[in-house]
């Protein structure tokens, strides 16, 4: 017997009734494979079902107000139905409590979407949907339960990301109501939660963005709102203005995630910010529409973007350098550049191939316009893998210790040494220890000898 069947078999016993609820059931019913599962226990104290759960798992709780009971080992959550009354402003500012006796539809009128508001009882076959929600989910409708979903803005988000991950659209009523919530309050994990979700695994990215538009929240991030009208190049881009290639872009980076998390997440925020420079440097020029060094200046808009939402540091700075040199490689190519340029851009971005996903991603965002970049990226991919910074910044082959050996003692001139001879290292005048040292003792050298240059 599955654990999950396990578990609502023993609440039975008890006299209990356990529901599958919430995604699980949702996703069933679309025929798709729940990642994890939610058991929502009716008629059992707090008590009653910690012992059921304790005689068969070991379990972990989120709080004796919230009862949410964690099987370790297991994506399953088992939780008693519980009354959230509004406190306080915010995510933050409810009082909670369980209410085994709840009903059936007041416990489904806390979640938020009708298509999560759906109960299941496995053991009987019987399914409870007080909201109408399997009508939505054949309809591809994402909409929300009642009035209380205006009580938590994270909400909002939680559109966001689920409208684009199931490819759905959002009810007009829905819309209508978030306009008038604001993220008073959210913590920035929680915010940064949703946005992961919405990059790593929305089909459509652009439904989320553009609901993201239509209930007025980009007023919340105006980095976006500013691409918004703001005009391009229709030679270039015969799409329209940056924020539709935007939306153009995000859908082909979804359509070509690698399945790593991390870099997803990296390239993805990438492509998100890659023209944010291009508001403050768009200007009409002989007739034509340019934005000169907006690569450059999309520095600073993308840092406000992420620092609102996440202090990873290692995030933001991997993020940071994409953006600065997304037009790089066509650059490259076109001048067919030196080892030199491509191990110069590898240490700057890191991974050559993530900015390759970026490139092609920029480059698949200007429809009628055919997807391609003219070989641009197996060029760049080709000479990264022959010079092995393909995937890796390149190091240093002369490190602190062989200067150590070489007798100079540690000291401000260390670092300029080091430098020098990363320098001549990515400017190809060496390639092992050997030259190396020779390029270091040439350094040293010209500082211990007075009036050297």
């Amino acid at each position: 017997m599955d654990p999950g069947r396990r578990i609502l078999r023993s609440v039975e016993a008890a006299g209990g009734r356990g529901f599958l609820v919430g995604g699980c059931v949702r996703d069933a019913i679309r025929g798709v494979t729940a990642e994890d599962i939610d058991i929502e226990v009716f008629g059992l104290p707090f008590t009653a079902l910690e012992a059921i759960l304790s005689r068969d798992f070991s379990i972990d709780w989120v709080g004796k107000s919230f009862a949410v009971f964690k099987i370790r080992g297991l994506a399953i959550d088992v939780s008693l139905p519980r009354r959230e009354k509004k406190i306080g402003p915010g995510h933050r500012g409810f009082a909670v409590e369980p209410a085994p006796s709840l009903s059936f539809e007041e416990a489904a009128s806390r979640r938020d979407f009708t298509i999560n508001a759906i109960s299941w009882d496995v053991l009987n076959g019987e399914i409870i949907d007080p909201f109408n929600g399997r009508e939505d989910l054949l309809a591809g409708v994402l909409r929300h339960t009642g009035e209380k979903f205006a009580e938590d803005p994270l909400r909002v988000l939680r559109a966001m990301q689920l409208s684009a991950r199931l490819n759905f659209t959002v009810a007009p009523e829905t819309i209508a109501t978030c306009r008038h919530i604001a993220p008073d309050d959210l913590p920035a994990e929680r915010i940064f939660e949703e946005w992961r979700k919405l990059l790593l695994r929305g089909k459509r990215i652009s439904i989320g963005l553009g609901f993201l538009r239509d209930c007025r929240w980009l007023r919340y991030y105006p980095e976006l709102a500013a691409l918004d009208g703001c005009p391009q190049d229709p030679e270039w881009h015969p799409e329209g203005d940056v924020w539709t290639h935007t939306l153009h872009c995000m859908d082909a980076f979804a359509g070509a995630r690698t399945g790593d998390p991390h870099e997803d997440l990296i390239v993805g925020l990438a492509v998100l910010c890659h023209d944010f420079g291009k508001p403050a440097t768009t200007r009409r020029e002989d007739g034509r529409i340019r934005s000169h060094r907006h690569d450059v200046e999309g520095i600073e808009p993308t840092r406000r973007f992420l620092h609102q939402m996440t202090r990873q540091k290692e995030i933001i700075e991997s993020v940071l350098p994409l953006v600065e040199t997304h037009l790089r490689p066509h650059e490259l190519s076109r001048s067919n550049a030196g080892d030199a340029a491509i191990r110069r851009l590898a240490r700057k971005v890191v991974r050559i191939d993530r900015l390759v996903r970026v490139f092609r991603a920029d480059m698949a965002g200007r429809p009628p316009k055919p997807p391609g970049d003219d070989g641009t990226c197996r060029w760049l991919l080709d000479r990264a893998e022959a010079l092995s910074v393909k995937d890796s910044a390149p190091e240093p082959i002369v490190k602190g210790r062989h200067l150590i050996d070489l007798g100079l003692a540690p000291g401000p001139e260390f670092k300029g040494i080091l430098e020098h001879c990363f320098e001549a290292q990515i400017n190809g005048e060496f390639d092992n220890l050997e030259d190396g040292l020779k390029v270091a003792r040439s350094a040293i050298h010209s500082i211990s000898v007075p009036g050297s240059n």
